[in-house]
């Protein structure tokens, strides 16, 4: 069920068709947590009429929101299923946050910009989302506090999977971002800690995200 019933809900039902299922995501625990956020609360009221295009759009502190399919992409790769304790890194505006924490047990969503965390928590307190913590702190070093993650999305490119992610890895957990170059074309990689340890790793395709700027992403100066 909708936590929000409005007049975008026509909208949102279309981007879900034809973003998601039409290009082969159709979990119905994905969809039916992208059916239950209205992604128009998560931007600025001057792009709510662009809410469910297929794109990112611009954000408080100079971000975006990533792409709707971007977020699905993800959420699937990262296997997220009920129970899982989850690490976002880079929260941004609350929205991949929110709609993962309608399928697992507890998020935990770290984002290094200042400005964004009050505002993040606003949008989930407002509507209601008790199983997502935002909080302020460098991505690049996860949240070892509540570690191990079943799984760890990052939503910022870097040059390697940083070692204290992979360390925050569950035994059978599943860590999903991009890697590559700053400002240009990555891979999206998924790695996976299994049982004995080993860390496997694949190549899910082509994407374009923000830098990971940290300890161990890209500095401010070099990004």
């Amino acid at each position: 069920m909708a936590l929000f019933a409005n007049d975008r809900a026509v909208e949102r039902e279309a981007m879900i068709r034809r973003q998601l299922i039409a290009r082969g995501i159709d979990e119905a625990r994905i969809i039916d947590a992208f059916r239950a956020i209205p992604r128009e609360e998560f931007i600025g009221r001057e792009y709510r009429a662009l809410a469910y295009g297929d794109h990112p759009l611009p954000i408080e502190a100079e971000q975006t929101i990533s792409q709707p399919y971007i977020v699905a992409l993800m959420i699937e790769a990262a296997e997220i299923k009920p129970g899982d304790q989850v690490l976002e890194v880079g929260a941004g505006s609350g929205y991949a946050a929110a709609v993962i924490g309608q399928i697992a047990a507890h998020v935990v969503a770290i984002e290094r910009q200042a400005e964004l965390v009050p505002i993040a928590r606003e949008r989930m307190n407002r509507l209601g989302i008790r199983n997502v913590e935002i909080v302020e702190g460098d991505g690049s070093l996860g949240w070892p506090a509540k570690a191990p993650f079943d799984a760890i999305l990052a939503a910022a490119s870097g040059s390697h999977v940083p070692q204290p992610l992979l360390d925050q890895l569950a035994p059978g957990g599943r860590l999903v971002m991009p890697v590559g170059e700053a400002r240009s074309i990555q891979e999206l990689v998924k790695t996976t800690r299994h049982a004995d340890g080993t860390l496997t790793r694949d190549t899910l395709g082509a994407v374009r995200f923000v830098p990971l700027i940290g300890q161990e992403g890209w500095s401010d100066a070099g990004r």
